[in-house]
């Protein structure tokens, strides 16, 4: 996996907004915020607080929707929505 990839799970937002910084100030050209299911919303909050707080000439680059298919512990087939969001300095 690339290493400019912050991948938005259960942790408080702030440690992924951290993350995110972290990667723009060592040089990357551009991040992606990827999340999926529930965790979506966050992602977004994630981007915002980054480009509204800390990095206001935040670009956004672009944001695929997908739906990803995948299998549960009891071999059922779910679909699960997935985001990713790319930004840039």
């Amino acid at each position: 996996m690339a290493e400019n990839v912050i991948l938005v799970g259960k942790k408080p937002v702030m440690n992924y907004v951290l993350a995110t910084i972290t990667q723009l100030n060592e040089g990357a050209k551009e991040v992606v915020v990827k999340a999926r299911g529930k965790a979506i919303s966050r992602a977004v909050d994630v981007v915002e607080i980054v480009r509204n707080r800390f990095v206001p000439g935040l670009k956004l680059k672009g944001i695929e929707i997908d739906t990803e298919e995948i299998e549960s512990q009891d071999g059922k087939k779910l679909n699960v929505s997935t985001i990713e969001i790319r930004v840039s300095k």
